[in-house]
């Protein structure tokens, strides 16, 4: 029986606690590369599977990286900050500012 082989479970790839840290790292990268056209395009089958294997890699990263570095404008502290910096400002604030419907008006 090869190590690939689950019985009962819907495995795709090698187990990511298999993984080396450069290894890891490339299966992410391939994955989050492939995200967006299985989303638009993939069955509802591949998706899922898709959702499977991203989390279980995105949990091995975590669990190796507990202290990874966070910045912190990608928080929702520093959202909030930058959104009050842009209102003081009147610089926008997102892709099109405070308010826009996206439009443009």
């Amino acid at each position: 029986m090869d190590d690939h082989d689950e019985r009962g479970t819907t495995m795709t790839g090698v187990d990511p606690g298999r993984l080396d840290d450069q290894q890891l790292m490339k299966e992410l990268a391939t994955i989050h590369r492939t995200r967006h056209d299985t989303l638009l395009y993939g069955s509802n089958d591949a998706l899922r599977v898709h959702n499977e294997r991203m989390a279980q890699l995105e949990g091995e990263y975590l669990r190796r990286n507990p202290g990874r570095s966070v910045i912190a404008s990608r928080t929702r502290d520093g959202a909030r900050d930058r959104a009050t910096a842009g209102r003081a400002t009147g610089a926008p604030v997102g892709k099109w500012g405070p308010g826009s419907d996206g439009a443009g008006t």
